[in-house]
């Protein structure tokens, strides 16, 4: 006898299929723009202090990211029919069973996916625009040859994958500046600078005993190696990128389904709105966000519960401030008490 999950059982299986599939899909875009930069192009737009046409050439197009908007999409309906499937069996005044199936082509979920899928694609692409432009005339600025300047940022092709690694290609805005100084440091020759980089959480361990031996021996980092440290340390960043993207959108799709999927059951007339309460948790962690938990709704529980997600922004938002920081790595979700009928 197959044994029906509990609600939170539910709700880490939802996660666990779905942003994987989500983080797998932002590489995917990153690797297809990557692997159709023809370098010669970019170089060429340098040489004639083209930023723009540098850019143009690289082909930062949203089209791209369609693997991401269909991950989002499979996110999402999954979201919407576990909602579903968690209500229990709901009948009209007369007794009769009300029969509820997630809507897909609803307007309401139509609209809320196509919004938020493009917003979130128009939000990478103009970041990573502005990203680029950045590191392009910083280091132009600086007199810093074009081709070096052009690897620099669409990153080195290695000779065994054949696959272009590092670079800045897929980083925010704020990310790219870190590899831009994480390069300054190394590239110093300074005591001082080198031990800033060590202290950098993302970097690839594997190398501080090169750099520990430059501070001790007063000697250089050659550029070439100073190449593959930072080669290292942008790909990390560049995976805390699709890590935030996966988690952030995963919960984004699953709680907007569930939201949408109980105004179906309510337009339907299966549920009542004033029947439905909801209530903050937090996933286990070591550190929860108190904030959220101290705001929660503490409404009393009656006989039924379906977990859901907290809406987060996009990692890429054009909000800012304190609120997107603190949706940053949240892993506080919300959850709908369906009270008797």
């Amino acid at each position: 006898m197959l044994k029906r999950l509990s609600p939170r059982d539910r709700f880490e299986q939802l996660v666990s299929t779905y942003e994987p599939m989500l983080r797998t899909a932002f590489f995917e875009a990153i690797d297809d723009i990557r692997s159709n930069i023809v370098l010669r192009r970019v170089v060429e737009s340098l040489e004639r202090g083209d930023v723009k046409d540098a850019i143009a050439a690289m082909n930062l197009d949203e089209a791209a990211f369609r693997p991401l908007e269909e991950a989002i999409r499979q996110a999402y309906n999954g979201g919407g029919v576990a909602t579903v499937e968690q209500m229990p069996a709901l009948r009209d005044p007369s007794g009769l069973q009300v029969v509820l199936r997630w809507d897909a082509r609803n307007l309401t979920a139509e609209t809320w996916l196509r919004e938020h899928s493009a917003q979130l694609v128009t939000n990478i692409v103009a970041d990573q625009q502005v990203a680029i432009c950045a590191a392009f005339s910083e280091r132009l600025a600086r007199g810093s040859n074009p081709t070096r300047t052009a690897l620099e940022v669409v990153g080195r092709v290695n000779r065994v994958t054949g696959r272009r690694e590092g670079g800045v290609i897929g980083l925010t805005t704020l990310q790219s500046g870190y590899v831009a100084r994480a390069r300054d440091e190394l590239l110093s020759g300074e005591p001082d600078q080198l031990r800033a980089y060590l202290n950098r959480e993302r970097r690839d361990k594997r190398f501080d005993r090169t750099i520990t031996a430059a501070i001790r021996d007063g000697k250089p980092i050659p550029t070439n190696l100073v190449a593959r440290i930072i080669g290292r340390y942008s790909d990390s960043l560049l995976k805390l990128r699709a890590d935030t993207i996966g988690l952030h959108e995963t919960f984004a799709a699953l709680g907007a389904s569930k939201d949408i999927a109980f105004q179906q059951a309510i337009a339907k007339g299966a549920v009542r709105a004033e029947a439905i309460t909801k209530g903050w948790k937090h996933t286990p962690q070591d550190h929860p966000r108190v904030q959220r938990v101290v705001d929660a709704d503490n409404s009393r529980l009656d006989r039924f519960i379906v977990i859901v997600f907290v809406r987060h922004r996009p990692p890429v938002s054009d909000s800012g401030g304190l609120n997107s920081q603190r949706c940053n790595h949240c892993l506080v979700f919300a959850f709908s008490r369906l009270q008797s009928w």
